[in-house]
């Protein structure tokens, strides 16, 4: 018998994500009778607000079954084009909006309408664990910039400067933030977008925990900035987080029009157009404000409370220090003093306690773990109080 052939280079090097390795690992014991604390999903636990669900299956039942417009839904891109020229005053024009099936799938859309073979991509660590991956599916070199706890995990001018050379292309800004919940301010954001100016750098900005804030702190996007900042920023967002819409799959994608073009002609041999009737759903999130804020404020309400305890429940415990996040729904506790290699600290986590949370070496920093609370308040004092047994048993 003959060898088959090779798989492709691709599929022999990408690694799987390890934030849904995890959670599928946890729901498995769940389904297996155990009782886990999951920590691991970035997916809220609410369900998808009722006016919106009930314009997809109005939708379905108009027969909005069909293909659409690759880039979207008209209504749909003229509300996401009116929202960023009102509530953020960057000026967009429906053409300059691409909505994709997620927003994972946005950012890789992203990357590669602007990299190609021998260009770097520059990523501040800690990371959402797909950034790089994706980076080298488009060819491109994923540089990686560490900014731990000391900075607030936050990028600074003189890193990014330290970090650019004449194969820079695009620099990854990702506020809030997954893994950490790091909000970078405006003179933060300001200083950063100056950099990138200066060395014509793209900016991919990732903001979909853009509505997931706390303590009064205000979303700033890099486009926001000048016309020059503007015409280098593509700003990738979504409905998963805000509205709880994690399987939907609709991403959506604000560019300076010749990117927005290429991103819509890339997906269109791609995957065509989201799912139709779920754009029509997802239009209600604008047209339907009112009941859109109740059900936002609902989340922040319980995801504040959560963020709170279990900030102050993870310093309550000896060895482990964790800085308080201002957005997302995620802590990112330092568990270094341990001394044991995180992805070792989180398998006996869940093997031993029944604890699924991931490893910060996944998201580019060793030495910490990422916890999500977007989960029950029981689930949360149950796992902390577990988590608190087993770092005294090390």
């Amino acid at each position: 018998m003959s060898t088959l052939p090779s798989l492709s280079t691709w599929a022999l090097n990408i690694a799987p994500s390890p934030t849904l390795a995890v959670d599928a690992k946890a729901k498995s014991l769940i389904a297996a009778g155990e009782d886990v604390c999951g920590f691991a999903a970035g997916e809220p636990d609410f369900d998808t607000p009722a006016h919106i669900k009930d314009a997809a299956i109005k939708a379905l039942r108009d027969g909005k079954t069909k293909y659409a417009p690759t880039p979207g839904i008209p209504p749909l891109r003229d509300a996401i084009a009116q929202k960023y020229t009102e509530f953020y005053q960057i000026p967009t024009q429906a053409a300059q909006v691409v909505v994709s099936p997620g927003g994972k799938f946005s950012c890789y859309l992203t990357i590669l309408a602007t990299c190609s073979a021998g260009d770097e991509v520059i990523i501040p660590a800690p990371f959402w664990v797909s950034y790089p991956e994706m980076v080298k599916l488009a060819g491109a070199t994923p540089v990686q910039i560490l900014a731990t706890d000391a900075t607030g995990f936050k990028l600074t001018p003189a890193m990014l400067e330290a970090a650019i050379t004449p194969r820079s292309k695009l620099l990854i800004l990702n506020s809030p933030s997954n893994p950490t919940g790091a909000v970078y301010t405006l003179a933060e954001l300001e200083a950063l977008t100056t950099v990138a100016v200066k060395h014509n750098l793209y900016i991919m900005s990732d903001e979909i925990y853009e509505h997931l804030l706390y303590d009064g702190v205000k979303h700033v996007s890099p486009a926001s900035f000048s016309a020059e900042a503007r015409e280098r920023t593509i700003i990738v967002s979504g409905f998963a987080k805000t509205f709880a819409m994690t399987g939907w799959r609709l991403g959506t994608i604000v560019a300076p029009a010749t990117i927005a073009k290429a991103v819509g002609e890339l997906q269109s041999q791609m995957t065509s157009n989201a799912t139709t009737f779920a754009q029509w759903g997802a239009l209600a999130a604008y047209t339907e404000k009112e009941k859109t804020q109740a059900a936002l404020d609902e989340m922040l309400v319980a995801f504040d409370r959560r963020r709170k305890f279990l900030h102050t429940a993870l310093n309550k415990i000896p060895g482990v220090s964790c800085v308080l996040s201002q957005g997302a729904f995620y802590l990112f506790p330092n568990i270094a003093s341990f001394g044991i290699d995180d992805l070792k600290f989180c398998e006996r986590l869940l093997a031993e306690h029944k604890v699924a949370a991931v490893h910060g070496s996944a998201f580019g920093a060793q030495g910490f773990m990422r916890i999500s609370y977007a989960t029950s308040d029981a689930i949360l004092a149950k796992g902390v109080e577990r988590l608190a047994k087993f770092c005294a048993s090390l």
